[in-house]
């Protein structure tokens, strides 16, 4: 395998002159905006409990012991609007709220690995199928749970990580066959941006379900269009090119034609070369520093907007959704970008892998702590943090799909193996930040900032020393016979 970039590119350009498989309407699509709206409808089922849980809980308990800083004039104005107040409260201390929020994860981290694996044995169609379906049941029975205890719904809770826990391998594995190495960065930023718009919406939209109906219907709607989902996968999607019903003739040839090379044909997967490979720590470092600043702006930036600014993120779930609609918008972009410059302008995979994971985590870094230094302009706050997030965007493009560029055959188990290094900062960063921050003052919130934005550039440069273009050595068919 150790043709020179260029090389390899050549019988791929011959088989996509424009017009013999037009991208509209094309199987792969199809497939990619299915998988858009799955992501989209996981997300708002991962995020629409932390709106719903200020309406589930009495109003004094929700109240932690932490102090506002009076740094900041406030300046948020209430509107009475009457509001429907006839869900069922529940008296939950800060300490069972964090336990509530944070069990999602203890379920995710479990099938991350497992579900790479399964993918690769049953097929990531009815994985990522019945991961979504069995997600959107457990959400159904949310509200079952809350009125049964506490334990029943971290269990609930817990249960539901279980099952979004395979959805990420089992969509990265059936990219691996599904996928022309050319288009990836388009197809795969197309479907794993429905994560990003899922928080935009339903952040505000469960906000709005609360304040006119009931938080019970937060879970019953967004569940129920889950379970709505998934017949629609089972019925229009195939796992591979050649099992698949209605696709052109030209299509199949040239997505099989431009993945002969990449897919291993071995059964067994080789754990050790795997685990002994570089390039795929370096995309776990990467996916970990990524995800510490995700996760800790995901959970904490309502309280900094709210405690720090002074300045009430719930009444305006435009602005707290803000930064993840302009992600959305850079991870489409950026994923034909990155298409267009490999393709077009003939540069190697590995260098647009390494410029756009740099881009997408040294740009968020500098905006974050460049957030914490302004002092009480609000306006400039969000506009930082909205930049911050935007630009980790362009990571969907870099170590976010580099799986993909390694290890084609195994890409569903190299996701789960990063992406389970990649959840523990969902448990620890937001514990360690609550810590810092007990008094609320800017100075703590500087220190917040800081360490994210530190572990961010560490990953950034990890990724750009270490990351790989190539298909490895270990990743194609054959490989075991002829090792020298």
């Amino acid at each position: 395998m150790e043709t020179e970039e260029g090389e390899d590119r050549t019988p791929l350009l011959k088989e996509s002159q424009p017009g013999t498989v037009p991208a509209c309407c094309s199987a792969r699509y199809n497939l990619a905006l299915l998988a858009f709206f799955g992501f989209f409808l996981l997300y708002a089922l991962r995020v629409n409990l932390s709106v719903a849980l200020v309406d589930m809980v009495e109003p004094n308990t929700s109240l932690a012991k932490n102090t506002t800083s009076n740094v900041c004039p406030e300046h948020s104005s209430t509107i009475n609007v009457p509001r429907n107040t006839t869900g069922q409260k529940y008296s939950w201390d800060a300490d069972t709220q964090g336990w509530i929020l944070g069990s999602f994860f203890y379920g995710y981290i479990i099938t991350q690995i497992p579900g790479g694996y399964l993918a690769s044995k049953i097929g990531g169609k009815l994985l990522l199928g019945v991961g979504v379906f069995g997600t959107s049941v457990f959400t159904l029975l949310t509200p079952l749970a809350a009125n049964l205890g506490v334990g029943y719904l971290i269990a609930v809770r817990a249960l539901e990580g279980l099952g979004e826990g395979v959805t990420f391998p089992a969509m990265h594995s059936m990219w691996s066959s599904w996928a022309p190495p050319l288009e990836r960065s388009k197809l795969l930023s197309i479907s794993y941006a429905g994560a990003q718009l899922g928080t935009v919406v339903s952040l505000p939209l469960s906000g709005l379900i609360c304040y006119y109906m009931n938080w019970v219907y937060v879970f019953y709607i967004f569940g129920a269009l889950g379970v709505l989902w998934f017949f629609f996968w089972m019925w229009l999607v195939s796992d591979t090119p050649e099992t698949h019903k209605s696709i052109s003739h030209a299509e199949r040839e040239y997505i099989l034609s431009s993945l002969k090379d990449q897919l291993s044909t071995q059964k067994s997967v080789p754990w050790r070369p795997i685990l002994e490979s570089l390039p795929l720590w370096a995309i776990v470092v990467a996916h970990f520093s990524y995800n510490w600043t995700f996760y800790t702006l995901l959970t904490l930036l309502p309280t900094y907007m709210k405690e720090i600014l002074r300045f009430d993120a719930q009444e305006n779930g435009f602005l707290s959704a803000l930064p993840y609609f302009g992600c959305w918008l850079c991870i489409i972009l950026s994923g034909q970008i990155a298409d267009y410059l490999r393709e077009k302008q003939n540069l190697s995979t590995v260098c647009v892998r390494k410029c756009f994971t740099l881009i997408g985590m040294i740009g968020p870094a500098v905006f974050l702590v460049a957030a914490g230094f302004i002092g009480c302009n609000y306006a400039l706050a969000v506009a930082f943090v909205t930049i911050s997030t935007t630009l980790g965007g362009f990571c969907t493009s870099g170590y976010s799909i580099n799986h993909l560029d390694i290890a084609p055959s195994y890409a569903g188990i190299l996701l789960g193996i990063t992406n389970s290094f990649a959840t523990i900062p969902g448990m620890v960063g937001p514990v360690i930040a609550k810590n810092l921050t007990h008094n609320n003052t800017v100075g703590e919130w500087q220190t917040v900032f800081y360490i994210a934005a530190s572990i961010n550039l560490f990953g950034a440069i990890f990724f750009a020393l270490f990351a790989s273009g190539e298909v490895q050595d270990w990743a194609v068919s054959g490989y075991h016979l002829h090792r020298n």
